[in-house]
């Protein structure tokens, strides 16, 4: 597979362009809904760190059954997302987040541990009463996800790990990395933190194999087969050589790049939705009582039934 020049372009033009005119985002895309839809929101990270986060959200009147939560993959960008957060039905909820280091999060820095980001971002995990937490980490976000899931098991039923990240690149990225770190003071913010995330990444796969280890929830691989940030055959492996308790559903998406979120959005709501098990209705049961033969009486040389 060839690196693509549009796929590169892409990535790099926004950044550019977001540095020449000061926004935070690629393009503020959430601005074209309105905020009873689409909606965003800053937070206080866990971890003690004191960093503001910020992401977009779905506003609900009434507490959704499920809410979908996204740890975005480098650069962090929430904005990517925002036709997806329109588009969800309303008996879902969804969290978008700029990962520290991104777009409208704290700090300016850099933060290159995987640990720490997935500590600042605990918080995004509580939930209201009866209400179940679907995880998901996009690209670079998914050994945070996955680290999340493992650090807060009562919080997280189910774990998708979309177009994941697993420190190989294809050759797009890699093109993209080898020449972003011979500019790397030149270029903008997210840019630069993004290729010294992925450079970074590889020495700490130990703690994404250790999180996968210790869950007991449903994990779930989705992966285009034409991504070449991300090759899909370490995707594969990963689902199925993961020292996981119960098998990864892997599930391939035909013709999908590694930008899933930037594509069609009614696949992708359906490739989630098939993360979410369904709930049967409760039949309540009575057992059935044990059938008893009453005794046969003599009365009067007569046998009547007792």
């Amino acid at each position: 597979m060839h690196k693509r020049p549009k796929g590169v372009l892409s990535v790099g033009w926004a950044c550019i362009t977001c540095a020449a005119t000061g926004r935070t985002e690629h393009a503020p895309t959430s601005d074209d809904y309105p905020d009873s839809v689409v909606r965003r929101f800053r937070f206080e990270a866990g971890g003690g760190f004191g960093w503001k986060i910020s992401a977009l959200t779905t506003p609900r009147e009434r507490p959704a059954p499920w809410k979908i939560v996204v740890v975005t993959g480098a650069p962090s960008w929430a904005e990517y997302w925002a036709p997806v957060l329109a588009a969800l039905p309303q008996d879902r909820e969804m969290v978008v987040v700029d990962r520290p280091g991104y777009a409208g999060s704290e700090p300016v820095e850099y933060v290159g541990d995987i640990q720490v980001q997935a500590r600042a971002l605990a918080p995004l995990l509580q939930a209201k009463p009866g209400q179940r937490v679907l995880l998901v980490g996009q690209s670079y976000g998914a050994a945070i996800a996955s680290i999340m899931a493992e650090q807060n098991p009562r919080r997280v039923s189910g774990l998708v790990l979309l177009s994941g990240y697993f420190g190989e690149s294809g050759p797009t990225a890699r093109w993209l990395v080898q020449w972003g770190s011979k500019v790397l003071k030149f270029i903008p913010r997210d840019l630069r933190h993004a290729v010294l995330e992925v450079s970074g990444q590889p020495g700490q796969l130990g703690h994404l194999h250790a999180a996968l280890e210790r869950l007991r929830i449903p994990v779930h691989v989705i992966h285009g087969d034409k991504d070449d940030f991300a090759p899909i055959e370490i995707a594969e492996r990963l689902a199925v050589q993961a020292p996981t308790r119960r098998p990864v559903r892997f599930e391939r998406v035909p013709g999908g790049n590694h930008f899933i979120s930037d594509g069609p959005v009614e696949p992708l709501l359906a490739s989630l939705e098939a993360c979410i098990p369904v709930r049967t209705p409760f039949k309540l049961r009575l057992p059935k009582l044990p059938h008893f033969a009453w005794p046969k009486l003599r009365i009067g040389g007569r046998t009547a039934q007792a």
